[in-house]
Protein backbone atom coordinates (compact mmCIF):
# COMPACT_ATOMS: atom_id res chain seq x y z
CA UNK A 1 0.00 0.00 0.00
CA UNK A 2 1.46 3.24 -1.22
CA UNK A 3 1.95 6.14 1.75
CA UNK A 4 -1.12 7.88 0.80
CA UNK A 5 -3.52 5.17 1.08
CA UNK A 6 -1.50 3.69 3.86
CA UNK A 7 -4.15 4.77 6.56
CA UNK A 8 -6.53 2.04 4.93
CA UNK A 9 -4.47 -0.51 6.60
CA UNK A 10 -6.17 0.44 9.99
CA UNK A 11 -10.12 0.65 8.13
CA UNK A 12 -12.46 -2.39 7.80
CA UNK A 13 -13.21 -1.46 4.18
CA UNK A 14 -15.20 -4.13 3.61
CA UNK A 15 -17.93 -2.12 5.88
CA UNK A 16 -17.78 0.87 4.37
CA UNK A 17 -19.58 3.17 3.40
CA UNK A 18 -20.52 4.12 7.16
CA UNK A 19 -24.26 4.89 8.17
CA UNK A 20 -23.48 8.20 8.69
CA UNK A 21 -25.80 11.02 7.19
CA UNK A 22 -24.51 12.56 3.93
CA UNK A 23 -22.60 15.58 5.14
CA UNK A 24 -21.53 14.45 8.38
CA UNK A 25 -18.52 15.32 9.64
CA UNK A 26 -17.71 12.15 11.55
CA UNK A 27 -15.88 10.52 8.26
CA UNK A 28 -13.30 13.07 8.27
CA UNK A 29 -12.43 12.61 11.71
CA UNK A 30 -12.09 9.12 11.60
CA UNK A 31 -10.23 9.30 8.78
CA UNK A 32 -7.66 11.60 10.19
CA UNK A 33 -7.46 9.60 12.89
CA UNK A 34 -6.57 6.47 10.76
CA UNK A 35 -3.90 8.98 9.03
CA UNK A 36 -2.27 9.87 12.24
CA UNK A 37 -2.47 6.31 13.14
CA UNK A 38 -0.42 5.63 10.09
CA UNK A 39 2.13 8.38 9.89
CA UNK A 40 3.22 6.82 13.65
CA UNK A 41 2.92 3.28 12.09
CA UNK A 42 1.07 2.10 15.06
CA UNK A 43 1.25 -1.87 15.39
CA UNK A 44 -2.47 -2.89 14.64
CA UNK A 45 -2.28 -5.74 17.42
CA UNK A 46 -0.98 -3.11 19.81
CA UNK A 47 -3.72 -0.55 19.53
CA UNK A 48 -7.15 -0.74 20.56
CA UNK A 49 -9.80 1.38 19.99
CA UNK A 50 -13.22 1.95 22.36
CA UNK A 51 -15.99 4.27 21.70
CA UNK A 52 -19.41 4.96 23.56
CA UNK A 53 -23.04 5.21 22.34
CA UNK A 54 -23.85 8.21 19.72
CA UNK A 55 -23.24 8.69 16.13
CA UNK A 56 -19.44 8.90 16.96
CA UNK A 57 -19.64 5.71 18.81
CA UNK A 58 -19.80 3.97 15.63
CA UNK A 59 -16.47 4.99 14.45
CA UNK A 60 -14.98 2.23 16.40
CA UNK A 61 -16.90 -0.45 14.50
CA UNK A 62 -14.56 0.53 11.24
CA UNK A 63 -11.17 0.20 12.58
CA UNK A 64 -9.29 -2.95 11.24
CA UNK A 65 -7.97 -4.10 15.45
CA UNK A 66 -9.46 -4.58 18.17
CA UNK A 67 -12.24 -2.28 19.45
CA UNK A 68 -14.94 -1.99 22.28
CA UNK A 69 -18.22 -0.24 21.63
CA UNK A 70 -19.04 0.07 24.89
CA UNK A 71 -22.51 1.63 27.18
CA UNK A 72 -23.16 5.51 27.20
CA UNK A 73 -20.60 7.72 28.51
CA UNK A 74 -18.44 4.48 29.35
CA UNK A 75 -15.75 4.76 26.88
CA UNK A 76 -13.33 6.15 29.52
CA UNK A 77 -13.23 3.76 32.21
CA UNK A 78 -13.26 0.99 30.23
CA UNK A 79 -10.27 2.75 28.33
CA UNK A 80 -8.53 3.14 31.38
CA UNK A 81 -9.31 -0.46 32.50
CA UNK A 82 -7.57 -1.88 29.42
CA UNK A 83 -4.23 0.37 29.98
CA UNK A 84 -3.52 0.09 33.00
CA UNK A 85 -4.19 -4.38 32.28
CA UNK A 86 -1.49 -3.77 29.38
CA UNK A 87 0.58 -0.44 29.34
CA UNK A 88 2.16 -1.50 26.57
CA UNK A 89 -1.06 -0.79 24.09
CA UNK A 90 -1.72 2.33 22.47
CA UNK A 91 -5.13 3.48 24.05
CA UNK A 92 -7.40 5.34 22.12
CA UNK A 93 -11.26 6.68 23.09
CA UNK A 94 -13.32 8.08 19.98
CA UNK A 95 -16.60 9.70 21.31
CA UNK A 96 -18.87 12.64 21.18
CA UNK A 97 -19.14 15.42 23.35
CA UNK A 98 -22.98 14.18 24.53
CA UNK A 99 -21.08 11.00 25.39
CA UNK A 100 -17.65 11.83 27.21
CA UNK A 101 -18.70 15.62 28.24
CA UNK A 102 -22.62 14.97 29.33
CA UNK A 103 -23.33 11.28 30.33
CA UNK A 104 -19.63 10.22 30.57
CA UNK A 105 -18.59 13.74 32.36
CA UNK A 106 -17.42 12.07 35.59
CA UNK A 107 -15.24 9.03 34.19
CA UNK A 108 -13.55 11.90 32.64
CA UNK A 109 -13.02 14.20 35.78
CA UNK A 110 -11.38 10.98 37.33
CA UNK A 111 -9.14 10.22 33.93
CA UNK A 112 -7.64 13.84 34.29
CA UNK A 113 -7.29 13.55 37.50
CA UNK A 114 -5.76 10.09 37.38
CA UNK A 115 -3.27 11.36 34.18
CA UNK A 116 -3.97 8.37 32.81
CA UNK A 117 -1.76 7.78 29.44
CA UNK A 118 -4.69 7.43 27.18
CA UNK A 119 -5.37 9.54 24.22
CA UNK A 120 -9.36 11.04 23.64
CA UNK A 121 -10.56 12.31 20.38
CA UNK A 122 -13.99 13.97 20.90
CA UNK A 123 -16.07 14.26 17.60
CA UNK A 124 -17.42 17.67 18.94
CA UNK A 125 -20.69 18.96 17.10
CA UNK A 126 -22.38 20.83 19.94
CA UNK A 127 -25.84 18.02 20.19
CA UNK A 128 -26.92 14.57 20.84
CA UNK A 129 -27.27 13.76 17.19
CA UNK A 130 -28.39 10.23 17.20
CA UNK A 131 -31.48 10.61 18.78
CA UNK A 132 -32.34 13.86 17.14
CA UNK A 133 -30.51 16.77 18.41
CA UNK A 134 -30.81 17.49 21.84
CA UNK A 135 -28.34 19.95 23.37
CA UNK A 136 -25.16 19.25 24.51
CA UNK A 137 -22.84 20.12 27.40
CA UNK A 138 -20.87 22.22 24.24
CA UNK A 139 -24.19 23.95 23.03
CA UNK A 140 -23.56 27.60 22.78
CA UNK A 141 -25.89 29.61 24.74
CA UNK A 142 -28.88 31.28 22.89
CA UNK A 143 -29.19 28.03 20.08
CA UNK A 144 -32.08 26.29 19.30
CA UNK A 145 -31.93 22.61 19.16
CA UNK A 146 -34.86 20.18 19.64
CA UNK A 147 -34.48 20.68 23.23
CA UNK A 148 -34.09 24.40 23.18
CA UNK A 149 -36.34 25.52 20.52
CA UNK A 150 -36.39 29.18 22.17
CA UNK A 151 -32.55 29.17 22.31
CA UNK A 152 -30.15 27.66 24.79
CA UNK A 153 -30.57 29.03 28.26
CA UNK A 154 -27.56 27.43 29.66
CA UNK A 155 -23.56 28.24 28.81
CA UNK A 156 -21.54 25.57 27.54
CA UNK A 157 -19.09 23.92 29.05
CA UNK A 158 -15.22 25.23 27.92
CA UNK A 159 -13.65 22.05 28.08
CA UNK A 160 -9.81 23.47 28.08
CA UNK A 161 -10.18 24.40 31.92
CA UNK A 162 -11.01 20.92 32.64
CA UNK A 163 -7.59 20.57 32.35
CA UNK A 164 -5.86 23.41 33.89
CA UNK A 165 -3.15 22.35 36.48
CA UNK A 166 -3.02 18.82 35.89
CA UNK A 167 -0.50 18.34 33.36
CA UNK A 168 -2.37 16.58 30.67
CA UNK A 169 -2.32 17.44 26.82
CA UNK A 170 -5.18 19.45 25.18
CA UNK A 171 -6.12 20.81 21.62
CA UNK A 172 -9.10 21.90 20.31
CA UNK A 173 -9.62 21.32 16.13
CA UNK A 174 -12.07 20.91 13.38
CA UNK A 175 -13.08 18.83 10.96
CA UNK A 176 -11.91 21.87 8.21
CA UNK A 177 -8.30 22.14 9.33
CA UNK A 178 -7.31 18.72 7.71
CA UNK A 179 -3.69 19.29 8.44
CA UNK A 180 -4.24 20.70 12.25
CA UNK A 181 -6.59 18.10 13.66
CA UNK A 182 -4.07 15.57 12.47
CA UNK A 183 -0.73 17.40 14.30
CA UNK A 184 -3.10 17.61 16.92
CA UNK A 185 -4.23 14.00 17.02
CA UNK A 186 -0.57 12.86 16.56
CA UNK A 187 0.99 15.21 19.08
CA UNK A 188 -2.34 13.57 21.72
CA UNK A 189 -0.79 10.04 20.68
CA UNK A 190 2.75 10.81 21.55
CA UNK A 191 1.62 12.67 24.64
CA UNK A 192 2.84 11.02 28.34
CA UNK A 193 -0.31 11.16 29.63
CA UNK A 194 -4.27 12.20 29.64
CA UNK A 195 -4.71 13.45 26.14
CA UNK A 196 -7.98 14.92 24.62
CA UNK A 197 -8.49 16.17 21.51
CA UNK A 198 -11.39 18.40 20.89
CA UNK A 199 -12.66 18.59 16.97
CA UNK A 200 -15.51 20.71 16.09
CA UNK A 201 -17.25 19.13 13.07
CA UNK A 202 -20.33 19.33 11.58
CA UNK A 203 -23.85 17.47 12.07
CA UNK A 204 -25.91 18.92 9.22
CA UNK A 205 -28.91 16.88 9.17
CA UNK A 206 -29.96 17.86 13.14
CA UNK A 207 -28.45 20.52 14.10
CA UNK A 208 -27.28 22.63 11.01
CA UNK A 209 -30.18 23.08 9.05
CA UNK A 210 -31.88 23.87 12.50
CA UNK A 211 -29.39 27.07 12.44
CA UNK A 212 -30.20 27.76 9.00
CA UNK A 213 -27.11 26.39 7.06
CA UNK A 214 -28.08 24.77 3.57
CA UNK A 215 -25.68 22.39 3.53
CA UNK A 216 -22.61 20.38 5.32
CA UNK A 217 -20.00 23.10 3.42
CA UNK A 218 -21.53 26.16 4.96
CA UNK A 219 -20.66 24.84 8.04
CA UNK A 220 -17.18 23.83 7.39
CA UNK A 221 -16.82 27.39 5.82
CA UNK A 222 -18.09 28.71 9.25
CA UNK A 223 -15.35 26.96 10.83
CA UNK A 224 -12.81 28.03 7.95
CA UNK A 225 -13.79 31.71 8.83
CA UNK A 226 -14.04 31.58 12.65
CA UNK A 227 -11.19 29.90 13.53
CA UNK A 228 -7.57 30.82 13.55
CA UNK A 229 -4.40 28.34 14.98
CA UNK A 230 -2.98 29.15 18.20
CA UNK A 231 -0.66 26.52 19.30
CA UNK A 232 1.30 26.17 22.16
CA UNK A 233 -0.83 29.19 23.93
CA UNK A 234 -1.67 29.05 27.93
CA UNK A 235 -5.07 29.38 26.75
CA UNK A 236 -7.55 29.60 23.70
CA UNK A 237 -10.08 32.07 22.97
CA UNK A 238 -13.44 30.89 21.44
CA UNK A 239 -12.57 31.62 18.11
CA UNK A 240 -9.22 29.89 18.07
CA UNK A 241 -8.09 26.47 17.64
CA UNK A 242 -4.64 25.20 19.22
CA UNK A 243 -2.74 22.65 21.81
CA UNK A 244 -1.91 23.61 25.12
CA UNK A 245 0.08 21.74 27.16
CA UNK A 246 -0.24 22.14 31.18
CA UNK A 247 2.94 21.74 32.92
CA UNK A 248 1.97 23.02 36.17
Amino acid sequence: MDKENGFKRYLKLDLLPTPWCPGCGNGIVLKTICQAFDELDLPKDGTVVISGIGCAGRSAGFFNLDSVHTAHGRAIPVAEGIKYANDALHVVVVSGDGDLLGIGANHLLHAIRRKTNITVVCYANEIYAMTGGQASPITPHNTKTLTTPNGNPDYPTDVQFLFKHHNCYFARTSAYHLNHMKKCIIEALKFNGFSFVEVRTMCIVNYGRRLGYKNSNEMLMHYKELYKINDYTEELAQDEIGIIKSNS
